[in-house]
């Protein structure tokens, strides 16, 4: 079982008059990736500031190891941070940015003097680092003739020689470009794996949050949305502020029927969830991978195509259903203009309680009237559970 190292508790935090952090309550695991996602604003980098020692919060604890750490100044915590800008110095070779930390270090020694640690000790402890970050044999590299991805590797390394509990890393891949990110997001995580220790990791990139955690927190607003593995936040999104942030979704008003049987456009569609009140309003969430394109007479619903995106690997389609665009992502092309018929397994749709967030992502319900007067070749949809 895991062991708790941080946690937050009741923090609020206020920028002239704007809440910030409305009463976040968190815990996070040592030895975990966690990811702190959500738009701009949502309070994911003051949550990291806070936890850094960076910015104190107006109120509410933040305990490390079960001790209250409020008042200690960030330089007094076991955690380090790598900034988006990683702020190395340009005119220091590769492993003295790495050794700089060490060489401020000073030891108590038999006697009470503070002394420097031995050369030995440094050089050995910088070896160990740039050989975790895959730079062995760049130890003498100037950090203008680095890429962008080995100075990020350089900045983690100097902030992990110093064997801090926790990493703090604030939108660090967000000046690279694409493949670059990409590899880095690999990169990070087995970093993580091997030294063992804590990454609380921000960012506004759904991709990397899905890449690279063990545990992502979806944020909005100052509040906490959702916690949960990857797998969890993708298939099981709690609100639609969470469907529509962690990947693509068509989110539609419904009425939950009874359990394992949701209602949408007049249809009735079998589902696996329950636990919801007989004829109660829900979202339903539906990927666009989730999506069946089959001919019309065999189709739960049909639409016409209205635009065809190639993306290589798949075909984004827009079908349109009365007003209402889903997007569809298939390996099949439908030429724009075609009516097709769409099916859906009932483990492709997910039933949500109405939230604040409900309507936000568009409201069809307005539609559900009309499919009662569909065309005759639109069947109804088998009601019996599955």
């Amino acid at each position: 079982m895991s062991k708790e190292l941080i946690r937050l508790r009741d923090l609020c935090m206020a920028y002239d008059d704007e809440l910030v952090l409305d009463h976040l309550n968190l815990y996070i695991n040592d030895k975990e990736f966690l990811t702190l996602l959500g738009p701009s604003g949502c309070g994911k980098t003051t949550t990291l500031r806070i936890i850094g020692g960076f910015t104190t919060p107006g109120s509410g604890d933040v305990l490390f190891d079960g001790v209250r750490i409020n008042d200690v100044p960030p330089y007094k915590r076991q955690i380090n941070t790598v900034f988006q800008k990683y702020a190395l110095f340009p005119h220091l070779n590769v492993f003295e940015n790495v050794a700089f930390g060490l060489r401020m270090q000073r030891r108590t020694d038999g006697s009470g003097r503070k002394t420097k640690l031995p050369e030995e000790e440094i050089t050995s402890r910088v070896m160990e680092m740039l050989e975790a970050v895959s730079l062995k044999g760049f130890e003498r590299r100037r950090i203008d003739a680095l890429s962008g991805g080995q100075q990020q590797r350089v900045a983690i390394a100097r902030a992990l020689v110093n064997r801090p509990k926790v990493l703090l890393l604030d939108e660090p891949l967000g000046a690279l470009d694409l493949k670059l990110r990409k590899d880095m997001q690999i990169e990070l995580k087995r970093i993580q794996q091997q030294v063992g220790i804590t990454f609380i990791y921000v960012t506004h990139d759904q991709e990397e949050a899905l890449t690279m955690s063990d545990t992502i927190v979806v944020m909005d607003k100052g509040s906490i949305q959702q916690i949960g593995t990857p797998e969890d936040i993708y298939n099981e999104p709690k609100n639609a502020f969470v469907a529509d942030f962690i990947g693509e979704s068509n989110i539609i008003d419904g009425v939950m029927v009874r359990d394992k049987l949701v209602q949408m456009y007049g249809r009735q569609f079998p589902c696996l969830d329950g636990g919801f009140a007989e004829n109660e309003p829900v979202d339903v969430v539906i990927r666009p991978e989730d999506i069946d394109i089959v001919p019309v007479e065999q189709g739960q619903l049909t639409g016409v195509v209205t635009n065809v995106t190639f993306k290589g690997m798949q075909y984004d389609i827009i079908v349109d259903f009365r007003g209402f665009k889903w997007l569809i992502q298939t390996t099949d092309h439908s030429p724009v203009g075609a009516r097709i018929g769409i099916k859906i397994d009932p483990d492709g749709i997910h039933v949500m309680k109405k939230s604040r967030y409900s309507g936000m992502y568009g409201d069809y319900s307005s539609f559900s009237d009309e499919y009662d007067e569909l065309d005759a070749a639109e069947p109804e949809v088998d009601g019996d559970e599955t």
